[in-house]
């Protein structure tokens, strides 16, 4: 899984790293921390034994929810860090590793299009990352709701349960895309409407251009929520994914990408953009035991949460010198291969006579019903949760790791007209195409596909 030449680079560092470090050479611990190697040995058996159940993330032939494994690179640069442990609350915990940080979030508010001065932060989740933009949204606008699509993630209405913040529900175009201009305008007006730019469970991109002008004429701040698909802004001149929402990017009030899922990184890497820095106001605190040691300011002085992992900073610090943020080659290639990927899938989900696409994916994420003799939503659910668990089930080399989708009555009649309600919702496979090693692997994967078909029928 980690490649040998990473292995022994993380060697070599591990000496030097104890070398700039002055102290006991020996390296010897207190003996209260000392395990003897036969116990070590034990407990190490045991731990590879459970580890080695999860599913085989890594692997082309997983296509099932939104997990991957960490680059190499980032898996070296974050186990380095982690033998000192920087904590980038303040300086004073990760001094380094706290201008590292710095370091990506400019370079994130560049990729953005956000102005020198936005404020941000990397944070240990989307869920989290998310929860300070609302909290800002807020303060900023107390007595006004949170306008939300149904498509948005429901961290959104948790999170405003717990800000104690109203939500309002956008309603829909024909396309199922959030349209705030058929919100009632007799009622008051959202103080921040969320746009979701990658759907968690279709991957939809909900049109951020078209709801900026009425936004800014409705004085509403715009929040958007691109933990998911955030980095696919690096494609939005190539031609390969429709460019007019990712251009209004730069207009939004607060952004949140996650790190940790399509920029390669260990969980949990999140990160969140306020275009105006003075939203700064909202955090000020005072902790004098902690800020001591710098007259800038300090990552804690931004952040709702304390103690961070510094370790997240540089891995993906080192992530972005090796991968930068280019469209054309770095962090820009590995998307466009997963995009491809997505495309090509579903051509070929369009010529199979097994198979048909629910709907021409946004970005990678691939939805799909096996064609069924039962025409009904219980008789396409059935089929579907049968090829789940035979992929999972299936020996080597027929194995896949899919997942499914519920969609409402309203979404399987606008892209499933055909199918029978004889039920609230019907159940569709889904695959999530986020490695580049599936593009290779669409062929395959059809193959496999082809052959779940036939021992489910």
């Amino acid at each position: 899984m980690i490649p040998d030449t990473y292995s022994k680079h993380l060697q070599q560092l591990l000496v030097r790293l104890g070398e700039a470090f002055p102290g006991d050479e020996s390296g010897s611990m207190h003996s209260s921390l000392h395990i003897s190697n036969d116990e070590l040995e034990s407990v190490l058996e045991q731990l590879n034994g459970r580890l080695s159940q999860h599913y085989p993330f890594h692997q082309p032939w997983y296509a099932g929810q939104m997990l991957k494994p960490p680059h190499p690179a980032a898996w070296l640069a974050y186990t380095l860090a982690m033998t000192i442990n920087p904590n980038n609350h303040a300086f004073d915990g990760g001094p380094e590793s706290s201008m590292m940080e710095k370091e990506v979030i400019n370079q994130l508010k560049a990729f953005a299009g956000f102005p020198e001065n936005a404020l941000g932060h990397l944070t240990s989740s989307g869920t989290i990352a998310n929860l300070e933009a609302l909290w800002i949204a807020r303060e900023i606008h107390p007595d006004r709701a949170v306008a939300v699509s149904s498509q948005s993630h429901y961290t959104h209405h948790r999170m405003c349960r717990l800000l104690q913040i109203p939500v309002v529900e956008v309603p829909g175009d024909e396309n199922g895309l959030p349209d705030p201009a058929l919100l009632d305008h007799s009622q008051p007006l959202p103080g921040t409407i969320v746009v979701t730019l990658g759907t968690t469970g279709l991957g939809r991109v909900e049109p951020l251009h078209r709801i900026t002008d009425w936004a800014r004429d409705h004085q509403v701040r715009i929040h958007v929520d691109a933990a998911y698909g955030g980095f696919y802004h690096l494609l939005r001149d190539t031609g390969t994914i429709d460019a007019d929402p990712w251009r209004a990017l730069p207009d939004a009030d607060s952004l949140v990408i996650d790190p940790h899922k399509h920029g390669l990184q260990p969980y949990g890497c999140g990160s969140v953009l306020f275009r105006d820095p003075s939203v700064g106001r909202f955090y000020q605190h005072d902790s004098p035991y902690t800020y001591f040691s710098s007259e800038d300011l300090h990552l804690g002085e931004i952040s709702l949460e304390c103690s961070r992992a510094g370790a997240s900073a540089v891995a993906l610090w080192m992530t972005l010198q090796l991968l930068p943020l280019k469209p054309g080659h770095g962090l820009g290639e590995v998307l466009q291969c997963c995009r491809k990927a997505a495309l090509h899938l579903y051509d070929r989900l369009q010529q199979s006579e097994r198979f048909h696409p629910v709907m021409e994916p946004e970005l990678d994420i691939v939805t799909y019903v096996p064609v069924t003799e039962k025409t009904t939503f219980s008789g396409v659910s059935s089929r579907s949760a049968a090829i789940l668990k035979a992929g999972m089930e299936a020996g080597l080399p027929d194995r896949l790791y899919l997942s499914t989708l519920a969609l409402t009555e309203e979404e399987a009649h606008r892209w499933l007209p055909d199918l029978e309600a004889d039920q609230s919702s019907v159940t569709v496979l889904r695959s999530v195409l986020m490695k580049p090693e599936h593009l290779d692997f669409v062929p395959e994967m059809m193959r496999r596909l082809e052959k779940l078909y036939e021992m489910t029928g």
